[in-house]
């Protein structure tokens, strides 16, 4: 049970974190249910780091590739037993900030045991598909960084969102929360019917762009006041896709 409140949030993300700077600036939860206590980065830095200090969250840098090169082994490779040495370093780092939760914006790495059990039902990430669309073996239909890319190229016409609790099989724990749909352009089942790949990748870009900058940050405010108020057991909610009075507020 997490008894604390405003529960302390630690968010990991790599060369971006989408969705950061709208809980920092725009929630109104803040303070209330949750407080950011800190942002690691697998990077040296990333995008929005100067805008996330000045607003007083402590930024930390545990690069990833330097701690594979320190260990002689091949950051792209990534090792699994020097994975779970670098989350433990992770721990390491975050302790003195006390998280409850972990909250993963745009964190490009696959945790291993050591997050994972530290931090038991208590690690958010927001996955670039609808999550109860499952396989006939009952595994996501499209897990993994690409599933936007999947899933305009398997021929879907829209796509979603979805926040959801980080387990050790990948993109397969409890969701909380789905966005919006997104609907895919025409232009892309004309590339797909024409096999103009060089037309169809700036359209998988672009609509994972919209995705990310429209919908994570009201994901992920949603997910944490859900964590925070242990209504975990309750159905999948779907947001509503802001009106234009509001818009400009998701986007900041």
């Amino acid at each position: 049970m997490l008894t604390r409140r405003p529960l302390n949030v630690a968010v990991l993300c790599s060369r971006r974190a989408p969705g950061l700077l709208q809980l920092l600036t725009r929630s109104p939860r803040r303070g209330v249910a949750w407080n950011i206590a800190c942002c690691l980065t697998s990077e040296e830095n990333f995008d929005e780091a100067e805008r996330v200090q000045r607003l007083g969250v402590p930024v930390v840098a545990h690069p990833v590739r330097r701690f594979y090169f320190e260990r002689q082994q091949n950051a792209r490779i990534g090792s699994l037993s020097v994975r779970a040495e670098y989350d433990r370093r992770t721990l390491d780092l975050l302790q003195s900030f006390s998280p409850d939760v972990v909250l993963l914006a745009g964190y490009l790495l696959v945790l291993t045991a050591p997050m994972l059990d530290a931090f038991d039902g208590r690690i958010v990430n927001v996955h670039h598909s609808d999550l109860l669309q499952r396989d006939r073996f009952g595994a996501p239909r499209y897990p993994g960084l690409r599933a936007v890319r999947d899933a305009i190229v398997a021929g879907e016409t829209e796509t979603r969102s979805t926040a959801h609790l980080v387990t050790e099989r990948l993109d397969a724990g409890r969701p909380l929360v789905r966005s919006w749909a997104f609907p895919v352009p025409p232009v892309a089942a004309w590339a797909r019917a024409q096999g103009a790949a060089d037309v169809l990748r700036p359209v998988i870009w672009a609509h994972q762009e919209w995705m990310l900058r429209s919908a994570f940050g009201p994901l992920l405010a949603r997910a944490l006041d859900l964590v925070a108020t242990e209504q975990l057991d309750a159905a999948v909610e779907v947001l509503v896709e802001p009106d234009a009075r509001t818009r400009d507020l998701v986007h900041a």
